[in-house]
């Protein structure tokens, strides 16, 4: 393992920390983790989760690494006349509606992402700020 890579017991710990909140608020999700290098790490698919949104975690997950920032941020600069416009279609296709997030180690450098779908993109946000939140 690379020092500025996620590790599988942090992964793990980012998993049971969005299921957790996933339970709080009452909806079942796709929760997939990538390394620093945009590889999938750990995933965990709730009883009764979307089929159609495992894909979608995946590449919100990977979205989310390939530009250190939350999916959301990078909608906002893709919408037509942005500085992003139509960047969902480069790199095999991106998600660029919310419910990625750059996961940190304790110095603040990006050591892996999650991405979480299966509810409104409010919800998959903040899953997905649980389980980034509980990598320490």
């Amino acid at each position: 393992m690379a020092v500025n890579d996620i590790s599988l017991a942090q992964a793990h710990a980012a998993i049971v920390a969005a299921q957790a909140k996933a339970t709080e608020i009452n909806t079942k999700m796709d929760i997939a983790v990538v390394d620093a290098g945009g590889n999938l790490k750990a995933f965990a698919r709730m009883d009764g989760a979307w089929l159609g949104s495992i894909d979608i975690s995946i590449k919100k997950a990977k979205t989310s690494r390939m530009f250190d920032m939350p999916t959301g941020a990078i909608g906002k600069l893709s919408q037509p006349g942005g500085p992003l416009y139509q960047i969902e279609v480069s790199n095999g296709g991106l998600i660029t509606f919310p419910g990625g997030v750059p996961i940190k180690d304790a110095k603040g450098n990006v050591i892996g992402a999650i991405g979480v779908s299966g509810s409104s993109v409010e919800n998959d946000h903040a899953v997905a700020e649980a389980g980034a939140s509980a990598v320490k």
